[in-house]
């Protein structure tokens, strides 16, 4: 009982941050990860498991949750008719590949490494977001052949290592190519799910160096944090996708935005001040 109460603040914090995750899955289409993988640092770091491979932990479990909260938004989304399912078709070869590439690569990388990517990238996305014109276009129509090879295998590869959904960097490169924004967050959903499913296939099968590992952990996904946290995503992403129709979209990105920039400056901090 008393390990119980020990752990209920920590129990508790995850909760909130699941629901949250999930509410911003369905709303942005940006899966979640962008929020669990920060959290998950600070909650293993908080309970003594800062270690070489800290990060694989969290983008592991991170890409874990994803799998369901993808799955559950697509079919929200699904039923407003908003899923691009051609794009889906044929950018999930692409992405299953980089997203396989990055689990390879994401296991042998220090943990340090995986948080100045996460950092770095988390700058970028935060940017965009905050700044970016409803008018900006980069084609009228989503590449295709090749060029849709290459674009499609990289987005999957970078978001393995940030462990996040895709739709951080399918959204935006949707609507730079004449996607409508509502439609842009519903396949960005689906782009989720062809990232997190063989990524963390991946990761289950990886054996992590002997180290100080939080309980549970089935090669680099922790099972606690991942059930803890998908009992909130799967009830609060179809919230999320119905607000997505409802709100300002561009005013929350905006305010999300900025919480993320800060979020990923405070992660380059602690790697540079350690």
């Amino acid at each position: 009982m008393e390990n119980i109460l020990i752990f209920l603040p920590t129990i508790i914090l995850l909760l909130i941050v699941g629901a949250f995750a999930g509410i911003l899955a369905g709303l942005l289409g940006v899966g979640g990860g962008i929020v669990l993988v920060p959290a998950f640092f600070y909650v293993f770091t908080s309970l003594g498991y800062a270690n070489s491979q800290l990060m694989q932990i969290c983008v592991a479990t991170s890409l874990a949750t994803i799998v369901f909260t993808s799955i559950r938004s697509v079919l929200s989304h699904h039923k407003k008719k908003m899923v691009e399912w051609i794009i889906l078709k044929l950018w999930s070869p692409g992405i299953i590949l980089g997203a396989v590439i990055g689990v390879f690569i994401a296991a042998k990388l220090h943990t340090d490494t995986l948080t100045i990517i996460f950092g770095l990238l988390g700058i970028i996305i935060g940017l965009y977001m905050a700044f970016s014109k409803s008018n900006w276009s980069l084609g009228f129509q989503m590449p295709v052949g090749f060029t849709r090879n290459i674009i499609s295998t990289v987005v999957g590869f970078l978001s393995v290592l940030m462990g996040i959904g895709g739709g951080s960097l399918a959204v935006p490169l949707m609507t730079l190519h004449n996607i409508k924004i509502h439609k842009a967050v519903a396949t960005g959903a689906g782009f989720g799910l062809a990232i997190a499913f063989p990524s963390t296939i991946g990761f289950l099968f990886t054996n992590p160096p002997s180290g100080s590992l939080p309980p549970l952990t089935i090669g680099y996904v922790n099972l606690p944090a991942f059930f803890i946290i998908i009992s909130m995503t799967i009830l609060t992403a179809p919230i999320g996708a119905n607000l997505a129709h409802r709100l300002n979209v561009l005013v929350l990105k905006r305010t999300f935005a900025f919480f993320l920039i800060s979020v990923a400056f405070n992660m380059l901090y602690k790697v540079y001040s350690s």
